[in-house]
């Protein structure tokens, strides 16, 4: 009888971590098809959100960086997969578009990308 007890609230704890860690999820966390077509990945790293390509041409290459600004404001930095150049990112966030840019020479070059959430 203690056994069983002891096992239902385990279960209970495990999933009420799993419900809190949820409801605190960043709006910016899960899956967003890029302009070019391919799924990325927005995930918690050491403080920061790292995006990582989930498939395509260069499907598991981590190609950024973001700090949470406030806001829905994201900045860090930003690489591109086709030729390996990193530049300042920002994005901003608007229900499930996600307005990507990357910049060079302190932000006089920019591109920028709308991502949709998947």
């Amino acid at each position: 009888m203690l056994r069983k007890i002891s096992l239902a609230m385990a279960a209970t704890m495990m999933l009420a971590g799993v419900l809190t860690s949820a409801a605190h999820a960043d709006p910016i966390e899960g899956s967003w098809k890029t302009e070019a077509g391919a799924t990325a990945a927005i995930a918690p790293c050491g403080g920061s959100f790292c995006i990582t390509l989930k498939d395509g041409k260069h499907a598991g290459k981590k190609i950024g960086t973001f700090d949470a600004d406030g806001g829905s404001a994201y900045s860090g930095e930003i690489t591109d997969p086709a030729n390996d150049k990193t530049y300042t990112g920002k994005a901003s966030l608007a229900g499930s578009n996600l307005k990507m840019k990357g910049c060079v020479l302190g932000g006089l070059i920019c591109k920028t990308q709308n991502w949709m959430k998947l």
